[in-house]
């Protein structure tokens, strides 16, 4: 199987390195989006920058051709796989609408938005810029360290389109990677952008000192958010029982490899949003998504309160502990098994 790894950031390594540590299986090209990380991917074989000390496989290869060649870079692919920051997903998707090969991307999050308009998921973005290429996402709780080492996970390919998540599965189906068919590529977008806002959420909270009984109710009533919006936006609610739900909502909000927790941390800590951000390194998605969510949630009639206090809180209009008093000052209600309260 051919496969071509758009986005040399550490998802995309570790998803190319995964599938290349199959060379009898298949073969797999990196694209890198300069040369001067192509050099070093090529004589070091390791992504000093994202994921320093992991060994690349030898019979990874890699690319840095420019954006209006890929279509000699994608000709015989069996699948392509854009691994860009969600910023990127939209001209990437316009460079391959005519890709004839499967198309998936690992991003999370929705797109900012334009003027008035409101954030997109990747499939939304999909319906507006390539309607004719069969796509879909892969998601689910996973830190690119641990897939680049090859520890055990599981993760859910999503799509409508049979085609695509036959394809994901055959291309990262492994012993140390568990690939699981979703047809509710919705459920599976929603899960996996807003768990990075409640994750900035859950760091605050465990920064804070506030104990084990409140990160179990915010991951708990962050849940029911979760599931509201994609309830609303057409999702199934088995979906946020799964992997790319609950599973990517524990994993991000207590692991300590999650940039979106450790922005939640350093807040808790004194830190600005511009001193926690800087510090990482990597891009946290929630940070730059949480706006998006709120509003998209707004649009649709759909509360989210913990999302709101994530929002405030990276505006500076609360302090973190003013954050968690609000929501512990909210009128009381009915849980409801639905996700509706």
């Amino acid at each position: 199987m051919n496969i071509i790894v758009l986005g040399a950031g550490a998802w995309g390594t570790a998803l190319a390195a995964s599938a290349a540590s199959q060379p009898q299986v298949h073969a797999v090209t990196l694209w890198a989006r300069d040369t001067a990380q192509l050099s070093v991917l090529q004589t070091q074989r390791e992504n000093t920058r994202y994921l320093p000390g992991v060994r690349l496989p030898s019979a990874l290869a890699f690319s840095a051709l420019p954006l209006t060649e890929f279509k000699h870079l994608t000709a015989a692919a069996d699948l392509v796989v854009v691994a860009t920051p969600m910023a990127a997903l939209r001209p990437m998707l316009t460079v391959l609408a005519s890709c004839a090969a499967p198309v998936a991307w690992v991003c999370k999050g929705f797109e900012a938005p334009l003027a008035k308009d409101i954030g997109l998921l990747g499939h939304e973005i999909l319906a507006q810029v390539a309607p004719g290429l069969q796509a879909g996402v892969l998601s689910g709780p996973s830190f690119a360290l641990e897939v680049a080492r090859g520890q055990p996970t599981a993760l859910v390919a999503a799509s409508a389109h049979d085609a695509v998540r036959q394809a994901l599965v055959a291309a990262f189906h492994s012993p140390s990677l568990r690939v699981y068919a979703n047809e509710d590529i919705v459920g599976v977008e929603v899960g996996g952008a807003v768990k990075n806002v409640l994750a900035i959420a859950t760091g605050l909270c465990d920064g804070l000192g506030l104990g084990l009984n409140a990160r179990a109710a915010l991951i708990t009533r962050g849940l029911a958010e979760m599931t509201r919006l994609g309830l609303a936006l057409g999702a199934q609610a088995s979906t946020f029982m799964g992997l790319s739900g609950l599973g990517d909502l524990v994993l991000t909000a207590t692991g300590d490899l999650s940039r979106n927790r450790q922005v939640g941390l350093a807040l808790a800590q004194g830190q600005t949003l511009a001193q926690a951000t800087a510090a990482l390194g990597h891009v946290a998605e929630g940070v730059y998504s949480a706006h998006t969510v709120v509003q998209r949630a707004a649009h649709l009639g759909v509360d989210m309160p913990i999302a709101q206090a994530v929002v405030a809180l990276l505006d500076g209009l609360l302090t973190p502990q003013q954050a968690v008093a609000d929501l512990m000052g909210r009128e009381p209600t009915v849980e409801q098994a639905d996700a509706t309260s």
